[in-house]
């Protein structure tokens, strides 16, 4: 009958449909995490890493508050990537009791290897399990996702 959708067609519940989707991102965000070089970076480490390689120097507090965590946990992060020579730390031009923190050389050389390994995992996957329209349903998908995290 025209019109008439079947029960496979029917909206699934939002509230499913939002703990279905935080479930499989966070399967795929953790399955991502295993395809990069082992212990190069953490999670943490290699988000503020991005951020400080796309979005220039930042503070600790400034760092702390875009990845909502505490001060004091930003500079356990911090004080490790500088250990490891993938950040360094010079002072505030505003404000002399801060500091501003850059991604060094290596750091970006570290940062896109973990990138590297990543992208790769999901290439060859992507490749492998889905067919031509599977990846266009998926690209949009993603858009849809990205507007979503925009909020």
């Amino acid at each position: 009958m025209p019109g008439t959708q079947g029960p496979a067609a029917a909206e699934p519940p939002t509230e499913r449909l939002a703990a279905d989707l935080a479930t499989v991102v966070g399967r795929l965000s953790r399955r991502l995490r295993t395809a990069s070089p082992d212990s190069l970076l953490t999670p943490t480490q290699r988000t503020v890493l991005g951020r400080l390689g796309t979005e220039g120097p930042a503070t600790t507090a400034a760092l702390a508050r875009s990845e909502y965590v505490r001060p004091q946990s930003m500079r356990l992060t911090i004080g490790a990537l500088e250990e490891r020579g993938f950040v360094t730390r010079s002072p505030d031009p505003h404000d002399g009791r801060q500091s501003v923190m850059s991604i060094t050389d290596e750091g970006r050389a570290t940062l896109a290897s973990v990138r590297a390994a990543k992208h790769g995992w999901l290439t060859q996957a992507l490749t492998a399990e889905l067919d031509e329209a599977e990846r266009r349903t998926l690209a949009e998908a993603t858009l849809l996702l990205e507007r979503l995290v925009q909020k």
